[in-house]
């Protein structure tokens, strides 16, 4: 019998959305492109606050290196999680600083999760901050 530590590698993974969702949430905050890259299935699709779509998981995870360097110390927080099968509903905060000024927002997240990976991340905030500062710049 194996310990609880072992895996049964012909055993289908059996983490749960949210758990997937958690995991999603922990690279993106710790900035970890490869574990976000491992996280998305190869046609995974980004949806941003205004309906804008990245799809396929290279391009988010471009999209991803190009935001965190716009914003050096993102980060998420969802603190209320809902899940329905392969599908994960969040509320919380983001926040981080862009050109030195810090900004902070309410948000929340939709996440598809298929075969143990996320299949789709949707963001729901009010941007008006970030493009305040944006603006700033002329």
């Amino acid at each position: 019998m194996d310990s609880p530590a072992e895996s049964n590698p012909t055993e289908p993974d059996s983490t749960t959305a949210d758990e997937i969702f958690l995991a999603f949430v922990d690279a993106v905050n710790e900035h970890d492109l490869a574990a976000l890259g491992n996280l998305m299935t190869g046609d995974h699709v980004f949806i941003d606050s205004l309906g804008n779509r990245v799809e396929g998981a290279a391009a988010t995870e471009g999209g991803w290196r190009d935001y965190l360097e716009l914003c050096p110390d993102y980060w998420i927080e969802a603190a209320d999680v809902f899940v329905d099968d392969a599908m994960v509903l969040a509320a919380g905060q983001a926040g981080g600083t862009i050109d030195g000024v810090e900004w902070q927002t309410p948000a929340a997240w939709k996440a598809i999760v298929r075969d143990g990976q996320v299949a789709q991340w949707q963001v729901f905030a009010d941007n008006a901050p970030v493009y305040e500062i944006l603006n700033r710049r002329g």
